[in-house]
Order: C-alpha cells, then structure tokens, then sequence
C-alpha cells in the first residue's frame, strides 16, 4: 500500500482502495492507518542588510495556465548524521514539476544557481520571460544568481521578508518532501540521503505522485496531457 520511497498520504490511500464513498477518516481508522503531519515551516535563507530592489510581480497568485509561464524556488535543510544538506529546487507552478535541483552540504549562491541552471537544462535552454519567484534570501538576491537570471532573460520576483505564505507552492513541495521521504527514515550519510533525494523527486514526485491541484495526475503525465491537448487543436 505504500509507493517506494515515499509515504502515501490519506487522500491517495483512500481513492486508491475505497473508492465507495465511505468516511476517510473512519475507513482509515479501522484498517489500523494514520495520517501524518507536516513538519513545521523553519527559515532557511537569510535576507541581506541592503539587499537589491527586486518587485514581487506574483502578490500571492501562484497559478498558472501553461509551462514555463511562473517558477518557485527555495532552500531547505535535511539533518544527516554527518552533518546539514541543503537542498535548492525550482518548481513550475503549472504542473507543480521539479525543473531543476542541487544538493549540496552549503548554502552558497552556486547552491540556487545550479538548481536554476538544470531548471533551464530541463526547459532545452529556451526560458527567456518565465517568472521566478522566491524568497529575499542572500542567495536569490546575490550578484551571481541575478547575472545567471538576466542571461536566460528570467524575471526575478520576491515576497515580503519573513512571510512564509509569500512563497508557499515552494514550502509547500518541501513539506511533502520531508512527510513523505526525510521524516519517516533516519539518514546516517549525506551520500545516501542525496541518493534517495534524487530518486525521489525524479521517479517518484515527478512521475509518479498524484496532486489533487493538476487533476489527480503527476506533473510529467499533465504536462504531456497539456503538450498533447496543443496539438491536437
């Protein structure tokens, strides 16, 4: 009942196997399940003392109506016994893909630039006028990260300081993440928490997850939906 490496939550368990309209919780109950909750929202970035104007050109709507129109990105920390990794994303709003990802045991400017760079890899190096919205951590606002945004001609966008909902789809991705793979596991090494990281959100986030937000079907199956519907008309 249980996808590997991951942890199914109670929405997908329950269409899954009782599709009849019982009571979620009851139905769960009396098969001996539990839900898990998501772990609580802890900073990660910094934000500069003087840091560069840059607008928030998303005020809160993530939607999006096709590819490459928004992307969210953010740092989280995963505890291993060797010590911190951080892991950078960037996320298309549309399908709530991950287009790109680095891990590393720092959080340097190169930490975002990389996940950016394998976003734009992804993409086929043509992203010139996507939104990218994240947080006023030092990182987003570094001199490297804006260079690397105004040469695949990406328009930064950022939330207000210290408000988490200000970037939520990107929270919210790392939410899951740590519910589903980091929480429910203990990771003696950085090497295999990187390993299982990658599995994860390649295999299983992206191809295999369903969300409730696209459809009940995973961010590679509705993009191909989306490219498919295209051409079609």
């Amino acid at each position: 009942m249980r996808p590997p490496r991951g942890a199914t939550p109670a929405r997908r368990i329950f269409r899954r196997h009782w599709p009849d309209g019982l009571r979620r919780t009851v139905t769960m109950k009396a098969a001996g399940l539990r839900g898990r909750r998501p772990p609580r929202w802890v900073r990660t970035t910094t934000p500069e003392p003087t840091p560069p104007v840059i607008p928030d050109l998303v005020h809160g709507q993530f939607t999006a109506s096709a590819p490459d129109a928004l992307w969210v990105g953010d740092i989280t920390y995963i505890r291993t016994w060797e010590g911190w990794l951080y892991l950078a994303t960037v996320l298309d709003v549309f399908s709530r893909r991950v287009l790109g990802f680095a891990i590393a045991d720092h959080m340097r400017a190169e930490l975002v630039c990389e996940a950016l760079e394998r976003a734009v890899a992804t993409r086929g190096g043509h992203v010139a006028g996507v939104i990218f919205h994240s947080d006023r951590g030092s990182q987003y606002t570094s001199a490297e990260f804006r260079a690397l945004c105004e040469a695949h001609g990406v328009q930064q966008s950022m939330g207000k300081t210290g408000v988490c909902g200000d970037n939520a789809l990107a929270e919210s991705f790392f939410a899951t993440y740590k519910l589903e793979l980091i929480e429910p596991r203990s990771w003696p090494t950085r090497a295999r928490t990187r390993t299982a990281t990658v599995h994860w959100i390649e295999a299983v986030y992206n191809r295999q997850r369903r969300h409730s937000a696209i459809d009940m079907m995973s961010p590679v199956d509705y993009e191909n939906r989306y490219w498919n519907r295209r051409a079609a008309a």
